[in-house]
């Protein structure tokens, strides 16, 4: 008699690089059996060592996940005291992660050019779902938006820009920089950047990570020029697979969806923004 196998499970990783690549970001590198079950768009819940009392887990998204090398690079914020203790991780150390968690991006329905628009430490998950797309020949533009320039992650960034161009794909690709205090790129939000990209390219989808008053704001944009747009959301999540019912997201139609298990990422349209 055969057993179902658990979509999510628990496994070891251990660190292979942790550093500082923008002011209050960090990138973690690790090798964990995960990074060949992973889809772009899904997250993990990551156990920080060296605390008892800190029993719930962490939920990160990634920005890369090698399956044949078994690596996963995950992208955070030190806003707490479990990131602050997950920044002091060093090569060599280890703990556990559950996962895959959620559902990812999906491709676009229909054919056409894709607009991609990240905030902050919504970036890697946009990366991951940039990947997706060139793999897929389908062709796309960026934006990407942060307070100050030290605060911008330039290797993704730059990552966005060199991505190879599939011979399906039409035209070169954009990618737009914003601050808000103009110290790089654009001055503004990624929202007015948007706004001009939409006048002047036609888009069959628009994908979307980063603050939910910036999501609402795209998601607004694309609605009202009936453009698909996903967006990954992001919710204080105490267990990562829809047991403790915590990050619940308002839908239009008056019900709860669970970000953890029902996303993060949504279709656009169905969230109450």
């Amino acid at each position: 008699m055969s057993v179902a196998v658990p979509k999510t499970t628990l496994s070891e990783f251990v660190v292979l690089d942790n550093e500082r690549i923008a002011d209050g970001l960090w990138r973690l590198r690790c090798n964990t059996p995960l990074a060949r079950r992973l889809e772009p768009g899904q997250f993990v819940q990551v156990e920080v060592p060296n605390d008892g009392s800190h029993i719930l887990r962490i939920p990160l998204s990634f920005a890369h996940a090698d399956a044949r090398e078994q690596t996963l690079e995950i992208v955070y914020a030190i806003v707490g005291e479990g990131t602050a203790r997950l920044a002091r991780m060093r090569p060599s150390d280890r703990s556990t992660m559950v996962g895959p968690c959620g559902n990812g991006w999906k491709l676009p329905q229909e054919g056409g050019r894709a607009l991609l628009v990240a905030g902050g430490v919504g970036l890697p998950p946009i990366v991951a779902c940039a990947g997706l797309l060139c793999d897929a020949g389908v062709g796309f533009d960026a934006i990407v938006g942060a307070q100050t320039a030290g605060r911008h992650c330039m290797d993704y960034i730059d990552e966005l820009r060199s991505m190879p161009l599939h011979h399906k794909c039409d035209c070169a690709r954009n990618v737009i920089v914003t601050t808000d205090d103009g110290s790089l790129g654009m001055r503004g939000f990624v929202t007015q950047a948007m706004e001009d990209m939409l006048a002047e390219h036609p888009y069959a989808q628009v994908y979307t990570c980063g603050p939910n008053m910036m999501m609402a704001g795209v998601a607004k944009l694309s609605l009202a020029r009936d453009i698909a747009c996903q967006a990954s959301l992001e919710r204080m999540m105490g267990c990562g697979f829809g047991a403790c019912s915590c990050c619940n997201v308002l839908m239009v139609d008056g019900s709860n969806a669970l970000c953890c298990t029902d996303g993060p990422v949504f279709d656009a349209r169905r969230v109450q923004w």
